[in-house]
Formats: structure tokens, C-alpha cells, sequence
């Protein structure tokens, strides 16, 4: 057996690593929302189509993280696909002690009561239907209730630890 030059580099399991290879990964911006005492709301590249019918997504939210007690007891979420126009909104949702819902953040309360994003290139409200232990994070399953796809623009992408937009 050939040991190739990319065997001989393999680096052992861990975090590290797990950040290495996925800053590698382009994927998708989200944001996800929910109401509570006050809104919260988190950027998530963890967006995931589950199931057609019924119309399931997931997405993983850390143990840690603010919006995880809102979240942990919440019955609906906002689920945003964000534009490449969105770049600082991806940015305020992912900073740590940021006011995500002050100006300039423009949004309105939705169906169930969820925070709903101006200006995004869709959105739905889904129902939670599961909370899965996964390490230090949580998968949660969610039903789409409602939503409205009709947003103008491109996808915001993050690919090698920065928010980008699709090429021509």
C-alpha cells in the first residue's frame, strides 16, 4: 500500500481539526430566531433540509451560546436565509454580546409571535419537534409551519472563516 502525501499529513481528531476541514466547506447563511422574554437570534451555517413531507429542516445551536436557553424552550423559530447583501446582518447575529435585534436590524414580529428579518431571500416559521444531544451543541428538528420564499437577491456563503457571495 502507497502512503499518499495527504495520508502522511492527516492530523488526529479533535476541534482543531473539525474547524480546519470545514473552513474548506462553503455553505449557506442562516439566521435563526425566536421570541421569548426578549428576541433572540444566532447565524447558523448549519442549516440542513431533512425531509420533504413532512417539510423538516435542522440546525445546531451550542449549549453555551445566549440564544440557547430561548431556544431550548421555544415551540417555533425563524429559519432566514440571508442575502449577499446581508453580510454585516450575518456578522451582528454572530457576534457575541451584539444588540442583534437594535438598529440597524429591521424585522417584525411573525406568525407564532417568531422575529421575522426584513429583507432576507426567504423565511419560514417552523415548529421544534425534537432537541438531539450532539457534544457541546444541539441538533434541533423543526417543522415548517409557514414562510414566504420570495426574497430578491443571491446567497450569502461562508467559506474559510468569512462571509462571501457566489461568483458570475
Amino acid at each position: 500500500m502507497t502512503v499518499t502525501p495527504e495520508l502522511r499529513s492527516a492530523l488526529p481528531a479533535g476541534p482543531d481539526l473539525l474547524r480546519s476541514v470545514f473552513r474548506q466547506h462553503a455553505a449557506g447563511v442562516a439566521v435563526i430566531t425566536a421570541a421569548g422574554a426578549a428576541p433572540v437570534g444566532f447565524t447558523a451555517t448549519s442549516l440542513t433540509s431533512v425531509s420533504a413531507e413532512p417539510p423538516v429542516v435542522s440546525f445546531g445551536v451550542g449549549v453555551g451560546a445566549s440564544s440557547w436557553p430561548t431556544i431550548a424552550e421555544a415551540a417555533h423559530v425563524g429559519v432566514h436565509i440571508l442575502g449577499d447583501h446581508q453580510a454585516d446582518l450575518a456578522a451582528t447575529f454572530a457576534r457575541s454580546g451584539a444588540d442583534r435585534f437594535g438598529a440597524p436590524t429591521r424585522w417584525s414580529e411573525g406568525p407564532e409571535g417568531v422575529p421575522i428579518l426584513d429583507g432576507v431571500l426567504a423565511w419560514m416559521v417552523c415548529k421544534v419537534i425534537a432537541r438531539v444531544p450532539a457534544g457541546d451543541h444541539r441538533i434541533v428538528l423543526a417543522e415548517a409551519v409557514c414562510g414566504d420564499p420570495a426574497g430578491a437577491g443571491r446567497p450569502l456563503l461562508y467559506h474559510q472563516g468569512r462571509f462571501n457571495a457566489l461568483r458570475d
